[in-house]
């Protein structure tokens, strides 16, 4: 309570958040998540891409996604290391083509600090000793 004649007393700022330390790096995985066959699309992340690309939202639904046991996915493109990967995953750089326009999905993972993908890889190219060794899946 403040006394007459006294500035009004401020609460305390609350404390800033502690950063959270990743404990994975995107830069130095083959994109194993953009292996994942179902990438679901929302109606936002359709508006999201058609603006990226200067569409409508409904062209960008029929180019870009697909029907997969009644979920609406992004559609998948033939993957040397994976078999299939999200079709706007640059072969070469393993990195995305529309990230700016990439779906919510994609934005929110892998929603922890940790990526099980990245632990086992960088577990196999400690163990293989060989800093770029991609296990494959057959």
């Amino acid at each position: 309570m403040d006394l007459p004649g006294t500035p009004p007393q401020r609460p305390p700022k609350p404390a800033a958040p502690r950063p959270v330390k990743l404990r994975y790096d995107c830069l130095k995985c083959p994109a194993y998540c953009c292996s994942y066959k179902r990438i679901g699309v929302t109606r936002y992340d359709l508006v999201r891409m058609a603006r990226f690309f200067g569409i409508t939202p409904e062209k960008a639904e029929r180019k870009f996604t697909k029907m997969r046991s009644g979920e609406r996915v992004l559609r998948h493109k033939k993957d040397h290391i994976y078999g299939t990967v999200c079709q706007f995953l640059d072969s070469e750089t393993r990195r995305c083509t529309i990230y700016l326009g990439r779906p919510s999905v994609c934005r929110e993972y892998p929603e922890i600090n940790r990526c099980g993908y990245y632990d086992f890889l960088s577990w196999e190219r400690e163990h293989q000793d060989d800093p770029e060794f991609i296990p494959l899946a057959d």
